[in-house]
């Protein structure tokens, strides 16, 4: 199983202290899920996973370029409207991911809950926001069935920026894949994976994320 991260590491960070005023200083997960629940996965011997996921298209992410003035680059592309599909989860230590053509649905996230579980070979406390397909019947049933292999958190819906993962998708679109004009579905694909999986092998960019979310370690 693959890894990866990624997210909008030049968030500024006014935008990220109104977030926070706008939520108030004592943020529910932070106080619950990441104080509480983090000293009860250390005695449950649980690993905590941030999950979230993605989208990218063959049109590029379009960003500043260096180039002189009056000489503006010129980005050449199709239309296509094709949607690749990512879905990542970290830990404290790294990341982990998977590309789907399409939307992510129940079936996707059980199959990549289902390789995480294999990877990391420890209980979960899975912490996500309130995507319909995180609740959807399907993924519920597959998670009860784990007997607590799995537990979940679910983000603040006002709070997505208390999610590292997030950070992995603005590092992604605005620094890997900028300007990158993806000639075909397949070149998409091996455009997001190869730059993923070179993250992955980044723990001071691994530990940025974390620092952006401005949550401990």
């Amino acid at each position: 199983m693959a890894d990866s991260a990624g997210a909008r590491l030049q968030q500024p960070a006014a935008h990220r202290a109104g977030a926070r005023a706008r939520r108030g200083s004592d943020s529910p997960l932070e106080a619950r899920a990441l104080a509480g629940a983090k000293k009860n996965a250390q005695k449950q011997g649980r690993i905590i996973v941030f999950i979230d996921e993605s989208g990218l298209s063959e049109r590029p992410t379009r960003v500043r370029t260096g180039a002189p003035r009056g000489q503006t680059p010129v980005l050449q592309y199709h239309f296509n409207w094709n949607q690749l599909s990512v879905i990542a989860g970290i830990t404290f230590r790294r990341f982990y991911f998977r590309l789907f053509a399409g939307a992510i649905k129940g079936p996707q996230i059980i199959e990549f809950l289902n390789a995480l579980g294999h990877q990391l070979r420890n209980p979960l406390l899975v912490i996500w926001d309130g995507l319909a397909a995180h609740r959807s019947a399907l993924v519920r049933e597959y998670i009860e069935a784990l007997n607590g292999a799995i537990q979940i958190e679910q983000l603040p819906a006002y709070a997505p920026e208390l999610n590292p993962t997030e950070y992995i998708w603005g590092h992604l679109k605005h620094h890997e894949l900028a300007n990158r004009c993806a000639g075909d579905f397949a070149n998409l694909k091996t455009g997001a994976r190869n730059p993923l999986r070179s993250m992955q092998r980044r723990p001071t960019l691994i530990r940025a994320f974390w620092h952006q979310a401005e949550l401990p370690l």
